[in-house]
């Protein structure tokens, strides 16, 4: 089984990932769905095994990080094209999935998200975070924020990433891209973050925020004056803030929501869903964080609906709801009624169609 000959048929056929798993073909994603590669055999042991072999090219600490945790994460190269690459188990045989980055980032204006979240990067010190599940394009707003800044203001970027996925070269901004793991550049995100309070960035962008050390780091160099912008695996922005604060003791989180309440700049909350014309949309839904929204960060009880509240009535600082942007969406003819309503829970259906009537009266209007 030739890996080269797999990866020239994904990016032939614009995919995602490549699924490489034992006893099937290989699989590619396609805008959401799982297509077999035509024409190919089914994998065996035998393949998996010189797949391993191939990638692995005898890296003693990546070997070793694969039999002690039976997991590995590195990147790939093939013709200039980067991949991110994870490696597991099942039935102790490796499998393989490939996710391919494209070199050219997308301009920041044909990705959907709104221009609020643009703006709100030339804020001096604070923390902006990205936020979504698993293959909601957080990396790619991610990046495409970071050239933005690149191309425009005049700053030293840091970014810690496990692996790199967009190279980034210097343009305006002056950037340093570190790789987190064992035999990399930094051991883990905390690390990263503590020492590059050293390093005199002014933004620093942290790939994943996933534990209560690197939070604590996170808020640490917001709080010393410099922009953090950051991802988080949460679905929406409420549940983003609910994360934060349980990352805490129950007694460290009255001082925690304090500090979030004033360090907390933006928070956006991305989802994909497969549009009408097959590709892939982004629904955003965006909570600027203004003196109601801080207010409830504060209270004793974090209440979800009253973030949530505050959010769709404060269209005017920015902030979008989700079901605005559902409701927009469905009216530009980019997705169906049902794919709507599958985002949201049944109590919101009736504001979803109420908000769906007002915007077509407004648009009738116009």
């Amino acid at each position: 089984m030739n890996l080269d000959e797999i990866l020239e048929e994904a990016i032939k056929a614009d995919a995602s990932d490549v699924h490489l798993i034992c006893d099937n073909k290989p699989m590619l994603r396609i805008a959401r769905d799982l297509v077999p590669i035509d024409g190919s055999q089914i994998l065996t042991p035998e393949d998996m095994s010189e797949m391993y072999d191939y990638l692995v090219k005898g890296n003693v600490d990546k070997d070793e990080i694969f039999n002690t945790t039976r997991k590995l994460d590195m990147s790939y190269e093939y013709k200039e094209i980067r991949l991110r690459v994870n490696i597991s188990l099942s039935d102790d045989i490796p499998l393989f999935t490939l996710r391919l980055i494209k070199n050219e980032l997308p301009p920041y204006e044909s990705l959907g998200v709104p221009d609020i979240v643009r703006r709100m990067t030339y804020q001096p010190q604070g923390l902006i975070l990205v936020t979504g599940k698993t293959n909601s394009g957080k990396t790619t707003t991610l990046n495409a924020l970071i050239n933005y800044i690149n191309e425009n203001q005049n700053k030293k970027i840091l970014t810690l990433e496990n692996p790199v996925e967009y190279k980034h070269h210097s343009k305006k901004s002056l950037i340093v891209q570190k790789e987190i793991g064992k035999g990399r550049d930094s051991l883990n995100f905390s690390d990263g973050v503590k020492n590059s309070l050293r390093e005199d960035c002014d933004i620093l962008v942290i790939g994943e925020i996933r534990d209560k050390m690197t939070m604590e780091a996170a808020i640490e160099m917001a709080e010393s004056g410099h922009l953090v912008i950051g991802t988080l695996h949460t679905k929406s922005c409420a549940e983003t803030i609910d994360r934060m604060i349980n990352f805490y003791e129950i007694s460290d989180q009255a001082s925690v929501k304090y500090l979030l309440s004033s360090l907390l700049k933006l928070v956006v909350s991305q989802r994909l869903l497969k549009g009408k014309d097959g590709k892939l949309v982004l629904v955003p839904e965006v909570m600027v964080v203004d003196n109601i929204v801080a207010g409830n960060i504060r209270k004793d009880r974090l209440s979800v609906s009253e973030i949530e509240d505050a959010i769709q009535s404060n269209a005017d600082k920015g902030s979008i709801g989700l079901i605005n942007s559902l409701a927009e969406l469905f009216v530009a003819d980019k997705i169906t009624l049902d794919q709507a309503k599958e985002q949201i829970e049944e109590k919101n259906l009736e504001i979803l169609n109420r908000t769906i009537m007002q915007l077509k009266i407004k648009r009738d209007r116009h």
